[in-house]
């Protein structure tokens, strides 16, 4: 069994928010394709990074979206991550897949 965990932004590159029905699409699809979703939106998650050493730390507000699968079908993820930093206007959609034993 797998987690995978999706990081979806709240926001644009230049900080307008989405419409609600950006990230709902994707908890649709979710679970339309795996049986089922988690979304961790009611207070968001905030990541920080830096993109180059010299520059400013970057923030961005997010939800991070679960499911779970008995395989893991990486093209099939490959494809869809291309497709999420498409839709949110992303260089990149962090999405982490971890091994899980059902107790």
């Amino acid at each position: 069994m797998h987690l995978i965990q999706l990081f979806l932004p709240l926001y644009d590159p230049e900080g307008r928010p989405f419409p609600p029905e950006t990230p709902a699409r994707v908890r649709e699809e979710l679970a339309e394709r795996f049986g089922g979703v988690t979304a961790y939106g009611r207070a968001p998650a905030q990541g920080l990074w830096k993109p180059e050493e010299d520059e400013r730390p970057v923030t961005d507000d997010l939800v991070v979206v679960e499911v779970m699968t008995e395989t893991l079908d990486r093209a099939w993820w490959a494809a869809y991550r291309a497709e999420l930093e498409r839709r949110f206007a992303q260089d990149a959609v962090l999405i982490r897949a971890h091994p899980v034993d059902l107790l």
